[in-house]
């Protein structure tokens, strides 16, 4: 018998190790300064994900594809978990998500000094928004054809035309506009600022396949481990190794 028990012990501590050797495969699109392969901790949000999954006990491995093979992977199996994720019910339908460990504001940004405001969607309708194509900031913009929209490649040339005076509103996540404003567009940074009202607050998540034997296990310890991190200065400590302002 107490042979018996013996290998059953050792057959599950052989389990336990093995679970604990997988190396999760965590996906993302280039999206700084929250995922991006050339910056530090490949960005903000994947050091943040990588170093909760390993306080929990996990390995993780930092995969970067564009969106949609990034959400394609992870129905398929090929990616156990999306690091920065919206909440959506279809998704919400193939995978889980854990409590929002960030949230993005996204917010307006005119020129120092001008009278513009934002207190409704009605004061839109005054104003020239340089938006960047194909980008959704909320549905309820999006699809107000009565607003001005000029269509621009990326903020960047979103924030150049803002200071020379071609638009008169643009708009981006706040954690996005402060890291281009703080490289690239360091030479205009002082020439814009931001509106305080936001259009739009959302979580960012991760999503865990749930295809995956211990989805819910994991979602369960990354928030512990999120949480703790907060509370013992590492959460902040990593905004503050990417030059931003943590919350």
């Amino acid at each position: 018998m107490r042979r018996r028990c013996g290998f059953a012990l050792f057959a599950l501590l052989l389990a336990l190790s093995s679970a604990n050797a997988e190396t999760l495969r965590m996906a993302a699109d280039v999206w700084p300064p929250f995922t991006d392969a050339r910056l530090p901790g490949n960005g903000l949000a994947s050091e943040l994900v990588s170093a909760a999954l390993k306080r929990a006990g996990h390995r993780a491995e930092y995969v970067e594809v564009p969106w949609a093979r990034a959400l394609r992977g992870l129905q398929m199996g090929d990616y156990d978990l999306i690091v920065n994720a919206w909440y959506s019910d279809e998704r919400a339908g193939y995978g889980l998500f854990s409590k929002p460990y960030l949230t993005n504001r996204i917010l307006f940004l005119k020129r120092k000094g001008s009278a513009v405001d934002f207190q409704s969607p009605d004061d839109l309708k005054r104003y020239s928004i340089a938006v960047v194509r194909g980008y959704s900031y909320q549905p309820s913009f999006d699809n107000d054809t009565r607003l001005h929209k000029v269509p621009v490649m990326g903020f960047q040339m979103g924030a150049r035309m803002l200071a020379a005076g071609r638009v008169e509103l643009t708009l981006e996540d706040e954690l996005v506009a402060r890291f281009y404003l703080g490289r690239e567009l360091s030479g205009i940074r002082d020439q814009l600022e931001f509106l305080p009202r936001p259009l739009s607050e959302n979580g960012l998540h991760i999503l865990v396949r749930r295809s995956h034997p211990r989805h819910q296990q994991l979602v369960e310890d990354f928030d512990r481990a999120m949480q703790s991190m907060r509370e013992d200065g590492t959460y902040q400590a990593i905004f503050a190794r990417h030059g931003l302002p943590a919350p």
